[in-house]
């Protein structure tokens, strides 16, 4: 009988693909890679909604009922506290409850949980008039609570906050609102977190 591997992904704009469509987004690109390489996947159940803060999708999580075990889980959370000017060390409590739960949905096994930075949107157009250095400033604060909380509970960590920079003139690296990304960004997120479990 064969196994079919089931997908958690936690987050917020960036996991569900704001403005593009579902399909587009990481979680369901990375599934289809991985099904391309003739792994066996369910479609990926995402817990994420526009807007969210590290708070609120601790609280969500907290009132919804999910599977006992997934064979994989991802968390990218924090652009939402940065943007909003939330406190460094408020975000470092609810990332460290954020990622333990993110183990103990994936049956305890770090190895299965992967951790991913925070894009920058101080290179996207939309925050062509905003303080691009003091974004950028803030944005590196939050992914270095990410990448010490993830290294330090052993789990993958994967930057994908330096290639969002790298992208700053290029329009098809963001979707039509000029702040989220596009499928295309999406794409390779996805083929970097399908690389992490593929080489597990």
């Amino acid at each position: 009988m064969v196994h079919y591997n089931s997908y958690l992904a936690l987050g917020d704009s960036y996991t569900i693909g704001e403005s593009v469509p579902l399909h587009e987004s990481f979680p369901y690109q990375t599934v289809q890679l991985l099904r391309n390489a003739k792994q066996h996947f369910y479609a990926p159940e995402i817990i994420a909604k526009t807007g969210w803060t590290s708070a609120e999708l601790a609280d969500h999580l907290l009132h919804t009922k999910l599977n006992e075990q997934y064979d994989y889980v991802s968390l990218l959370i924090g652009v939402n506290n940065q943007y909003r000017g939330l406190s460094l060390s408020d975000f470092e409590t609810d990332f460290e409850f954020l990622l333990h739960k993110a183990i103990h949905l994936a049956g305890n096994m770090p190895d299965r949980v992967i951790v991913l930075s925070i894009p920058d949107w101080g290179f996207t157009p939309f925050a062509k008039d905003k303080d691009q250095l003091l974004i950028s400033k803030e944005i590196d604060s939050f992914n270095k609570v990410c990448a010490s909380s993830a290294i330090k509970a052993k789990t993958h960590f994967i930057n994908i906050t330096d290639e969002t920079r790298a992208e700053k003139n290029n329009l098809k690296a963001v979707a039509k609102d000029l702040l989220h990304y596009s499928g295309a960004t999406h794409l390779r997120w996805a083929e970097k977190v399908a690389a992490t479990i593929f080489n597990r």
